[in-house]
């Protein structure tokens, strides 16, 4: 089979989407999948106003074209709704190519907050995107009842792992978190306004609250907030033992679709604080005790005031954290996306017959 993947979201961006790409092509590719990837890598690229960290591919749409032409894909996968993922579209579509999309980022909340204008605003051109899609990957099923809601119907659930091997429980402490005071709230990710992260550390909560990560927030709100340990971004073992050496992990975001990073956190045996959302509520639970409240231990406590889940999540159970963070595979994560592609392959090819 041959699958091209076309993304705005990739390397050097770190973040979940481009976490999930990467190991997703890498498995695909170990069970002898051919396939070709689309990225802003291959084009000019500009800065996203206000975020230059994100390079947006500028004019891809003949480079798209003449790569997916030359490859003759199966199918297509559009991960992002971006420059590429508007001209992989177009491509698709005058050509009579199958295509998976996937929704990865709350574009509309994401817009919302940084216009001024409401998320309504913005909802039609995701339907538009979507809608001659064959499949709309989702991370969660309180996304695909959003979506859902939203118009959007045609949906499949795509999930998410961690690296076993890396994301366990004791790692040895971090030396940069060593000598603050207990407990330890830690949060992991893009520094940037949508993350609402001044929500967690305007939360009332004692002991040190530790921040990993980069983005065009960090100078500002170092300066905001001189007690907060701002660590930058750390990757591999050096971010697993920044897991293990906090108490409790606060995920103060109201906008993103999962959250990888909590699953991380949990599988290195931190309990969650968080909001009642989407993301939190597919993973922790309204309960804390797992998104179907069958584990038999409390693995994170969600409300609407985030001191308040701060506090419970810190009497929480470690290791039922970090045996539930452990279900989350990625073998799993990507027989789902396969098993959707070739289903959305095989369909195309019926209604050719």
């Amino acid at each position: 089979m041959r699958i091209a993947i076309c993304t705005d979201a990739w390397h050097p961006q770190v973040n979940g989407v481009v976490r999930t790409l990467a190991t997703t092509v890498d498995r695909l590719r170990a069970l002898g999948i051919t396939v070709e990837l689309i990225t802003p890598a291959q084009f000019l690229t500009v800065g996203l106003p206000g975020y230059s960290e994100i390079r947006l591919a500028m004019a891809p749409r003949f480079g798209t074209r003449r790569r997916l032409r030359a490859f003759r894909p199966d199918i297509v996968h559009i991960s992002t709704e971006g420059p590429i993922g508007w001209s992989a579209r177009a491509w698709c579509r005058a050509n009579d190519v199958p295509f998976t999309s996937a929704f990865h980022t709350r574009f509309p909340d994401y817009a919302a907050v940084r216009t001024g204008l409401s998320p309504a605003r913005f909802w039609p051109i995701m339907r538009r995107f979507h809608a001659a899609s064959e499949t709309v990957l989702v991370a969660t099923p309180t996304l695909q009842a959003e979506l859902a809601g939203h118009g959007i119907t045609h949906t499949s659930i795509w999930s998410r792992g961690i690296d076993a091997a890396l994301f366990r429980p004791n790692h040895d402490p971090l030396p940069e978190l060593a000598d603050l005071p207990r407990p330890i709230q830690l949060n992991v990710g893009r520094v940037a306004v949508e993350k609402n992260l001044r929500a967690f550390l305007d939360a009332e909560a004692p002991g040190s609250k530790v921040v990993v990560g980069g983005g065009p927030d960090l100078a500002s709100l170092r300066a905001a907030y001189p007690q907060v340990t701002f660590l930058g971004p750390l990757a591999g073992e050096k971010l697993a033992r920044a897991y293990c050496s906090a108490d409790v992990f606060v995920f103060p975001s109201k906008t993103d679709t999962f959250g990888l990073v909590m699953i991380e956190a949990m599988a290195c045996g931190l309990p969650v604080a968080a909001y009642p959302v989407a993301g939190p509520l597919d993973i922790v639970g309204a309960a804390g005790y797992g998104p179907n409240g069958d584990l038999p231990m409390r693995v994170g406590v969600l409300h609407e005031d985030l001191s308040i889940a701060i506090a419970g999540a810190l009497r929480c159970d470690r290791l039922g954290a970090a045996v539930h963070g452990a279900s989350y595979t990625w073998d799993n994560a990507t027989d789902q996306f396969l098993g959707a592609v070739m289903a959305a392959a095989q369909r195309e090819r019926r209604k050719a017959a």
